[in-house]
């Protein structure tokens, strides 16, 4: 049991130490390419990141059908303005005297 215990603890140690130099090896990669990385580039990107997002959520809404609820909307109109013409008649009756 006690080998056990010594074998489990150096891998999970080896274990550490390789994640932890890729770790490494991947902020260095990061730092290397944002090194000449101004604040008037990161504006811009943002911005591009703001209008690009803007059109995808546009795109999804039409792919979606976000806008045909306005025509479903303007055909329950017309029909309430049809069932209102059709109502008036019978309501036209008048009480003379009384």
């Amino acid at each position: 049991m006690d080998h056990f215990l010594l074998y489990t603890s150096l891998v999970t140690a080896f274990l550490s130490l390789i994640l932890c130099l890729y770790t490494g090896a991947r902020l260095g990669n990061f730092l290397k390419s944002s090194v000449d990385l101004d604040w008037h580039s990161i504006a811009n990107i943002t911005g591009d990141l703001a209008t690009l997002k803007k059109t995808i959520q546009t795109l999804n809404n039409r792919i979606n059908g976000m806008h045909s609820p306005k025509v479903m909307e303007q055909e329950l109109i017309a029909q309430m303005l049809q069932n209102q013409q059709k109502q008036q008649p019978r309501n036209n009756v008048r009480n003379i005297g009384g």
